[in-house]
This record gives structure tokens, sequence and C-alpha cells, in this order.
């Protein structure tokens, strides 16, 4: 397909609105030589998404990659994006526990806005030599470790110690007064694990190095770090814990006033193709909802999946859902509460 402009006639272009890696640019040339579109790319964030979309009221783009957690709130404010049609989808090629759970998080008045394109995690990385036994969040308040620990005082470790309790914190999100009740009960629980911990690291890279030096043995940390650890030293590797591991995904959304809508599934559907997904994996390590890409992974990359995310622990990923406002201080008053504490 073309447009006539007089006598000169344009190739149909997508424009993209996406972060950094994310169209890789030896898929870029595949999908025009397939389909005749260029793909014009814009690199941008989730503030920046947003931020561009409000200026033109959702035109400007044909197709957008927000995170997940940042939709639906955006979506009812503004009106920046179009509903789906899974019609056009092929969620055969996805991981069915993925496309659920963006259907569940970008619903607004019972229409979806959003299809999954790459997850990670954040769980455990633990040495096994030291810690063959550290299983779950609950590890990093457990005194058989003690003075060989290491988190964030951010809100993901809330969140985890929560899910390591029984508890559900998402199914509390809409009851402020129960959501402050269980935080301070997972505060109390860090106040009481604080003597076990040998820092709240700030920086990733300097957490790296502790493991490696054997200052740390157990962690909370983000999938690819383990993995690169594992690479260096077999001992050490991320851990999906029982309770899930903590998600997050950036998703495929189509701005409210696209004007190359057919394009724009025409890529969601190429970029979920095995072959092309595992194109954008083997290159920026993220995993992605192509439920078959895993047989084109390079061997360390598939091994890493297979090991560590068998589809049992995919299903029990705990994807974070948008978060209402008034949550973030209740817990930055619990996270304070527990750094100064003695």
């Amino acid at each position: 397909m073309a447009f006539a402009l007089g006598n000169v006639y344009a190739a149909e272009e997508l424009s993209l609105l996406t972060w950094s890696g994310y169209a890789p640019q030896n898929l870029v040339d595949k999908f025009q030589k397939e389909t005749g579109i260029t793909v014009k790319v814009t690199n941008s964030n989730n503030e920046e998404m947003i931020a561009k979309l409000r200026a033109t009221r959702g035109a400007g783009f044909d197709l957008a990659q927000p995170s997940q957690d940042r939709i639906s709130s955006v979506q009812e404010k503004y009106n920046l994006y179009q509903p789906i049609d899974y019609s056009k989808i092929q969620s055969d090629l996805m991981i069915d526990s993925m496309l659920e759970a963006v259907k569940k998080s970008t619903m607004v008045a019972d229409k979806a806005y959003a299809v999954p394109f790459c997850w990670g995690t954040s769980g455990l990385v633990v040495n096994r030599k030291f810690a063959p036994n550290a299983s779950d969040y609950a590890d990093i308040l457990n005194a058989m470790y003690a003075g060989r620990i290491s988190y964030r005082l951010k809100r993901p470790t809330l969140i985890a110690l929560a899910f390591s309790m029984g508890e559900n914190p998402f199914a509390k999100y809409s009851d402020a007064m129960a959501y402050k009740a269980l935080m301070e009960k997972v505060g109390e629980a860090m106040i009481a694990g604080k003597p076990f911990v040998k820092n709240y690291w700030t920086n990733g890279d300097a957490l790296l190095e502790s493991m490696r030096s054997g200052e740390v043995h157990v962690a909370m940390a983000w999938d690819n770090g383990g993995w690169k650890l594992h690479a260096e030293n077999p001992n050490i590797d991320f851990v999906a814990p029982r309770s899930g591991a903590l998600g997050w995904i950036d998703t495929f959304a189509i701005p409210s006033k696209a004007e190359n809508v057919d394009a724009a599934y025409k890529w969601i559907n190429f970029m979920m193709q095995p072959e092309n997904a595992a194109v954008f994996t083997n290159a920026e390590k993220y995993g992605t909802a192509s439920a078959g890409s895993g047989q084109f992974l390079d061997a360390e990359i598939k091994g890493n999946f297979e090991r560590c995310f068998p589809m049992k622990a995919i299903a029990n990923i705990k994807w974070y859902p948008p978060v209402p406002a008034k949550l973030e201080e209740i817990e930055g008053l619990i996270l304070d509460k527990v750094k100064a504490a003695k």
C-alpha cells in the first residue's frame, strides 16, 4: 500500500514511540522487506510517552510501548489510546498469563488498551554455596544469613515481603486502611530483621560486586543481574521466589488518533513471531510474551530462562498493577521508619 501525493507515491509508514533497543534495526529492515512499510522510531520512556501523547491528544504516533501499569489511569484522564481489537492480534503466539495480565491491568470501562511485549522481574539473587535453601523473600529477614543480606529500601521490597507473608498487597490497593495495616506489619518485620542486613543497596553495580566478593549471599535484586553473576560464578543465580517474582511488562498500545492502525497491528504480530522475538531477547536479554521464542534463543540466554522461569514460575509472577497515588505516601512513611530504626 502507498499513498498518492500528486504524481509522487510515498511509502506507507509506521510511526513507533518506544524504548531504546525495542525496535532493533535488523528487525525494522526485515519488517520493511516483508510488508513494504517503513518504520520511523522515536525513542522515549514512560513519562515522555505520556507527555508527547498528551501534547497531541493522542496524535502523531501509530504505536507506543508504555509499561502496563502506566496505561489505565492515563487513559481515564486523557483518553490517549484506543481499545485493542483482539481479532487482529495473533494471540496464539503469546504466553496466556501475560496476555491476560495486561488485559486486566489496562481495562477501562470494560475495554482493554494494550497487549504485552517484553518483561522482567525482581526476586532473589542467591549464592548457593552459602545459602543453598534460600527460596523466598522471607530469607532477606532470615537470621541464618545474618550479615550477608542486601536489599533496597524501596516499595518492591515491601510488596515482596507482603507476598511472602501469604498476603496479596495488590488486592488491597483499593482499601487504603487495609493496605496501611499490611505495610505496617511488613515494616515491623523489616525492623526486626534489620540486624541481619549487611547493607541496603542503592547502586546495582555495587550490589553485584558485593556478591562477587562473597560479602553478600542473599539479595533481593533483578533477574538480569543474577544471570550476569551466574555466567561468572555458577554458584550464584537468580531465584524466582516461591511466592512469585515481581514483574513488569512493557506493552504495545495504539494511540487514539493513530493514522496507520493496520501497520501497528502488523508490527505487533511481526514482533511476536518466535524468531523475531528471539532476536530482541538475544540482544536485550529481556523475555518477551512470545510463547515459542525459546527455541531461537542463544544457548546461554535460553538456559537462563529454562533454569529460572519454567512456565509454572512465569504463571506465578506477580505483575505490578497501576499504583493509586495515596499508597505511595503510606509506603514512604514505612520505609522512613525502617531506615530510622536502630
